[in-house]
C-alpha cells in the first residue's frame, strides 16, 4: 500500500475520532441534562462513562458514520457487536443489563423489573439518542415512535416497559416541561 493510501486512511480514522468523540460526548450531555431535570444528579455525571473505554471507543472510531450506531454497523458486518456487550453490561440503564434466568427455575431467560431511577435514566437516554441522530427532524413524538417500531422484540419486563411507554407517552402528547414534572413529582418521587 502506498504511503497516500496510508495517509488517507489516518486522516479517515483521525476524523471519525473527532467525530465519534464529539457525537458521543453530545449524547452524553443531553442525557446529563435530562438526568438533571430529573434529579438524578450522580446517574447524570456518570452516563456512559464506557463509551470513552477502549473496548467501546475504539469500535466507534472504526465504524462511524454519522447517521446511525457505530454498533449497529458492527453488528451487521461481524454478527454480533462486541462494543455493545461491553456497553449493556456496565450500564444499568440499558434493559438487556436486566436480562437473567426466571426465578422458577425453568432456565428461560426474561426481563427483570428495572430500578426506577434506572427505567428514567433509559428515557432520558432515548430521547437523547434520538435528538443527536436526528438533529433538526427531532419532534417530541420521536422516541416514542421508535420505540413502538422496535420494541416488540425486546426481552424486557412488562412494568419497565409499561413506565418506559408511559414517559414517552407523555413527552409525545405534552412535551419536556411536563414529563419532567411528572416524573419528579409522582415517578421518583414515589420510590
Amino acid at each position: 500500500m502506498g504511503s497516500a493510501e496510508n495517509n488517507s486512511k489516518t486522516v479517515n480514522y483521525a476524523v471519525n475520532a473527532f467525530r465519534h468523540f464529539n457525537t458521543i460526548t453530545q449524547h452524553k450531555m443531553i442525557v446529563m441534562h435530562y438526568c438533571f431535570k430529573a434529579g438524578l444528579y450522580k446517574q447524570g455525571l456518570l452516563h456512559d462513562l464506557s463509551k470513552y473505554s477502549p473496548a467501546e471507543f475504539f469500535v466507534g472510531v472504526k465504524y462511524y458514520d454519522g447517521t446511525r450506531s457505530p454498533n449497529t454497523v458492527e453488528r451487521e458486518l461481524k454478527g454480533y457487536s462486541g462494543a455493545w456487550l461491553h456497553h449493556k453490561g456496565r450500564n444499568r440503564h440499558h434493559f438487556e443489563y436486566w436480562i437473567d434466568n426466571k426465578p422458577d427455575g425453568d432456565r428461560m431467560m426474561a426481563g427483570v423489573n428495572m430500578p426506577v431511577k434506572y427505567i428514567v435514566e433509559m428515557f432520558c437516554d432515548r430521547v437523547a439518542a434520538c435528538r443527536v441522530y436526528l438533529g433538526d427532524k427531532y419532534t417530541d413524538a420521536s422516541p416514542y415512535e421508535y420505540y413502538e417500531r422496535s420494541h416488540k422484540h425486546y426481552m424486557i419486563h412488562p412494568e419497565t416497559d409499561k413506565l418506559l411507554k408511559r414517559l414517552l407517552l407523555i413527552l409525545r402528547d405534552y412535551g419536556e416541561d411536563k414529563v419532567f414534572a411528572y416524573i419528579r413529582a409522582r415517578v421518583l418521587k414515589n420510590n
